[in-house]
């Protein structure tokens, strides 16, 4: 949540902070700040900060900048609101009393209320109603010589997660940043320092990023960085480069990041399979997973952990697992799963499901686990990101940069991801070489028939017309099906705001049955497997009562009023193409009612406070 963006060197840094602050605006757009050293007049060491602050999206922001806002180092911020509204007020960045020191914030200070209790009773005025702002009065209390020593000595009082960034007007040499469960990219340039929450701001400028580990602080100067830990001790981390070009991040001829990322999705599978399959002994090669076939043979449950969208990749990749490795599996949501103080079992492997590799409740539940000595391995989008360096191993899905806030590439990449693990922990164990062949014959036509649905969106086009102005949707989907309705109705709600439900088909005539009338069209998921018969039959019950129907399915279904044909793929594999319709039917549905596809209300891309 919300994005953050520095630079130190010899440009001028609004426009630059300005360009951050728009790749970032995903993460976060109630509101938007910069602050900047101003320069100072001749034989002066500094001229203090200026700030600008908008509610609003950037370009608010932009528009509000002053004709003279010029200076070589700043911090910027865009903000998805937890504490106070979203306002010019309570937007970053936040400054102390004598406005020498402005910081950004992302993440939540849990014992903020007792902060700014304790600083109300030592007569600072508070000028927002946001718990980042004791921050900023903390580190321009603080009594410590250097900036370093004020920002350590003000989160020694800190309780919970932060990204921070810290201008200080008495030391205008420098930026001080620091982690704790929320990300800090640093940018290396040539003679210039940038720093942000997300790669994405420092592509344009730079592939050459380190990434800040929890409890690291790090001193950035236009030619010079160095990393420690909160207590002062250094660290040496080793740049890495970053696998994708600042092209990669734009919209290349579309009208959203949503429709071009739904149709990346052919490129985005074929790079999830490249290289990994094995033909000789027909199966995967999967090396970053850390598990050979002795421990793999030795494990007795999959437990896997995500939220929303990767908590229903979970659902498929559990039902993969169990069809095609015979384990037992499951999947929940992992802000379920931390709390209920759940029994480790050693002979269990967890798996952890995050696109960004740093939604906080999903890394909270990996250093659980691993504290309590489980066996975790990664599903993750993000190189180097938080839970991929926590996990003992795992699998990178490859999807590529995934801008807007709803996901869809990387939704699909996780799955076919999960098929590739699948098959891996299956021909280990009892799957025939001739199903290993079946498998691999059914990824390898995945992205030639995900092109083929993508060519029927005009279709889908006029359905979302003819549906969107339905008071509310139900979906439904029997085992293979199930997930795909949870999908498909979560995405519809995050992106259009017409209300969604899922139910398994089977639980319709147990209570949501009572809700099916014309106004309330039935989505319905229906592989060509075994339980077509049984969901027809629920179609029965739905046109009994006067019920719409949409249905995906393999082949036209008579007691639909509509059907959605999807090719047909093996059995196992056949929900990573039914979801794909349904996500065009979400972004036509929100485009039919006038929605911000890619910047949906109250959302934001990257989740990193709970």
């Amino acid at each position: 949540m919300c994005g953050i963006v520095g630079y130190i060197g010899k440009r001028d840094v609004a426009p630059l902070l300005l360009e951050g602050l728009q790749r970032l605006e995903y993460r976060g757009y109630d509101s938007a700040g910069i602050a900047i050293q101003g320069k100072p007049a001749k034989g002066a060491q500094s001229a203090g900060l200026k700030t600008a602050k908008a509610k609003g999206r950037v370009r608010e922001l932009e528009a509000r900048l002053p004709k003279r806002f010029a200076g070589t180092t700043g911090i910027a911020h865009t903000r998805w609101a937890t504490h106070g509204a979203p306002n010019d007020t309570n937007a970053h960045p936040h400054l102390d009393a004598d406005g020498k020191v402005a910081v950004v914030h992302n993440g939540i200070i849990d014992n903020a209320a007792e902060l700014r209790a304790k600083l109300a009773a030592d007569g600072v005025e508070l000028a927002s109603d946001t718990d980042s702002e004791a921050l900023a009065h903390l580190i321009g209390r603080s009594q410590a010589p250097t900036l370093e020593e004020k920002v350590r000595h003000a989160l020694s009082m800190v309780e919970g997660t932060y990204g921070i960034a810290v201008l200080h007007a008495d030391f205008p040499d420098r930026i001080v940043v620091a982690r704790n469960g929320s990300p800090v990219v640093l940018g290396i340039g040539e003679k210039e320092m940038f720093v942000a929450s997300d790669v994405a701001a420092l592509v344009s400028h730079t592939r050459q990023v380190v990434t800040l580990d929890d409890g690291e602080m790090a001193t950035l100067k236009a030619d010079d960085y160095r990393t420690y830990t909160t207590e002062g001790s250094r660290t040496a981390p080793s740049p890495t480069t970053v696998e994708w070009e600042a092209e990669s991040y734009d919209m290349g001829g579309h009208d959203t990041y949503m429709h071009k990322e739904i149709h990346e999705q052919v490129d985005a599978v074929d790079r999830v399979l490249r290289g990994r399959i094995d033909d000789r002994f027909s199966t995967v090669r999967l090396g970053g997973l850390n598990l050979d076939a002795r421990e793999a043979r030795g494990v007795r449950r999959v437990k896997i952990l995500g939220c929303g969208s990767a908590y229903h990749t979970g659902l498929i990749g559990a039902q993969l697992i169990e069809e095609l490795a015979r384990i037992p599996a499951d999947a929940e949501p992992a802000s379920e799963f931390r709390y209920r103080n759940p029994v480790v079992d050693p002979d269990t492997l967890y798996i952890a499901v995050s696109q960004s590799g740093e939604t906080y409740d999903t890394l909270a539940a990996v250093q659980e686990l691993k504290r309590k000595g489980a066996r975790v391995l990664g599903v993750v989008n993000v190189v180097g990101s938080a839970i991929a360096r926590e996990t003992d191993g795992g699998v990178y899905v490859h999807a590529g940069p995934e801008v807007c806030v709803v996901s869809t590439k990387c939704f699909t990449n996780t799955a076919v991801a999960f098929a590739l693990l699948a098959l891996h922990l299956g021909r280990i164990r009892d799957l025939s070489v001739a199903d290993g062949k079946r498998i691999i014959a059914g990824l390898r036509k995945l992205p030639e028939q995900i092109a083929e649905v993508l060519s029927g969106e005009e279709e889908i086009k006029e359905l979302a017309a003819e549906y969107a102005n339905a008071k509310s949707m139900m979906f439904v989907g029997r085992v293979r099906g199930y997930p795909v309705a949870r999908e498909a109705s979560l995405k519809l709600k995050e992106v259009s705001y017409v209300h969604a439900e899922a139910y398994p088909a089977s639980e319709l005539k147990h209570g949501p049955l009572a809700l099916i009338e014309p106004e309330v069209p039935t989505v319905a998921v229906l592989p060509d497997d075994d339980l077509l018969e049984k969901n027809r039959a629920t179609l029965e019950e739905i046109k009994a009562r006067s019920g719409r129907i949409l249905a995906v399915a393999h082949r036209e279904q008579e007691k639909a009023d509509h059907t959605i044909v999807v090719p047909r793929n093996e059995v196992e594999l056949d929900p990573i193409l039914m979801g794909i319709p349904l996500q065009l039917l979400a972004y036509h549905t929100a485009l039919a009612l006038g929605r911000d596809i890619d910047k949906p209300r109250n959302l934001a891309k990257s989740v990193t406070v709970e």
